[in-house]
């Protein structure tokens, strides 16, 4: 739609949230990533190889990596006029021009220690454990591992080659390949075929064991370690029937495989990748304060992952929608309602600051609890306005629509007012785009 709630942006909007990531002059088409880790002293050698294609002319073009060095470098096989390493910025001048339109590929040898990479909303990327270590990107932590293109726009096909020491397991994101032993080492091979984003890239490297399952013709894995089998397989025993709920109301899952990785350490959060979810110990539980975080981090594969903000402003595009999946698996789970959840929580929300526009919340807001909040009130509120009936066909044209796509608050408002006849200005401009909350119905 067109109006008062369109939303001008450009590719420089997501400096606003995520300072200094990405370059908007052209476009990663695949990562082949071939890494080798060795955890006693957190050092990390890899060669990375981009497919790459110019959007624009360039003379020069950036790359984000931090703290890691860079020993040789090719632009389509040869050595460039010139790189240097400013911060977490790779700058790339090649020795003629690349011109708008044509393919490139970029090869990139680097090794060193990684470190967790700062941003505005704190650290994130890389990050040790007691014995191991995982990779939890979301939103600025990719460059703290590999070279890549940081835009949530920009997303590729990877292949992923891990090299860990003998007795610890490396899970990256899609189908698992070969795995070779070699000596004292041992190497994981991935592959994910479906366009990814830089910050749903991972690799969770642990004395693992796998669980395994399927649903909706899904392979899963649940990974953790040996000691935790009984009481992770608890835990996680509703995965199985959360997809299958999911696929019902959401449309088909959009991957090929789930994985699922229990770390031995506790966690502060979980967090999703891209077909793959991180959890710590902690959560290794029956209790609905675990199992509601089992069900969102699950729904991002379908809302944030699959369907991808374009801009950082939108999050509660993921948000929002992957926390309305844990009320709506509450009532599928025969627990609270989910007009009782979203009840509880507009109460909750009324007496809270009225000072967030959840189409815009800002870099230090944006992973404000009232953005997941108010994001799954929007939801149930447009439930509500239109019935279950067309609420659950808008999710599912939703996600078929634009799957494995990049996507903005305007796409859905404008699918809304395609598919309903619901007033998009009058019930998103209260919702969006104002401070005040709105009431339910």
């Amino acid at each position: 739609m067109r109006g008062p709630l369109s939303r001008l942006r450009g590719p420089r909007d997501n400096e606003v949230y995520v300072p200094h990531h990405g370059d908007p002059g052209f476009a990663v088409q695949h990562y082949d990533l071939d890494l080798t880790i060795v955890l006693v002293t957190n050092s990390l050698s890899g060669v990375a190889t981009l497919s790459c294609h110019a959007l624009e002319d360039l003379d020069d073009f950036t790359l984000d990596l931090y703290r890691l060095r860079v020993s040789k470098l090719k632009v389509d096989g040869a050595a460039p006029a010139k790189f240097t390493q400013r911060q977490h910025r790779l700058v790339v001048r090649p020795r003629r021009t690349i011109p708008a339109g044509t393919d490139f590929t970029v090869q990139i040898s680097y090794h060193g220690s990684p470190q967790p990479m700062p941003g505005p909303d704190g650290e994130a990327g890389w990050e040790e454990l007691a014995d191991g270590l995982i990779v939890a990107s979301q939103p600025h932590g990719a460059p703290s591992w590999y070279p890549c293109n940081d835009r949530p726009d920009d997303k590729a096909t990877y292949a992923f080659g891990v090299t860990v020491p003998q007795g610890y397991t490396a899970v990256a994101n899609g189908r698992a390949g070969q795995v070779r032993r070699r000596g004292s080492t041992v190497r994981y091979e991935y592959a994910e075929s479906s366009p990814m984003a830089s910050y749903l890239a991972t690799v969770q490297v642990g004395r693992y064991v796998p669980l395994t399952g399927t649903a909706a013709g899904v392979d899963l894995t649940t990974w953790c370690p040996p000691s935790r089998r009984s009481e992770v397989g608890k835990a996680f025993a509703d995965q199985p029937a959360m997809i299958e709920a999911f696929s019902r109301l959401f449309g088909p899952y959009p991957f090929d495989t789930y994985a699922a990785v229990v770390t031995d350490d506790e966690l502060e959060i979980p967090l999703e990748a891209h077909s793959l979810s991180i959890f710590g110990s902690n959560l290794a539980d029956r209790e609905w304060s675990a199992q509601r975080l089992i069900a969102h981090e699950l729904a991002h594969q379908w809302f944030g992952n699959s369907v991808t903000l374009r801009h950082w402003r939108d999050i509660w595009l993921h948000e929002g929608f992957a926390c309305y999946a844990e009320w709506l698996w509450s009532e599928e789970s025969g627990g609270l309602t989910a007009d009782a959840q979203a009840q509880e929580h507009h109460a909750r929300l009324a007496d809270q600051r009225q000072d967030l526009v959840l189409a815009d919340p800002g870099p230090d807001d944006m992973f404000d609890d009232r953005v997941y909040k108010r994001g799954a009130l929007t939801l149930h509120a447009l439930r509500l306005r239109l019935g279950d009936e067309p609420f659950f066909d808008l999710l599912r044209a939703w996600s078929e629509r634009h799957r494995h796509g990049s996507v903005t608050t305007d796409d859905f408002v404008d699918l809304v007012v395609e598919l309903t006849e619901l007033d998009g200005a009058e019930f998103f401009g209260a919702w969006l785009d104002e401070t005040a909350l709105p009431a339910l119905t």
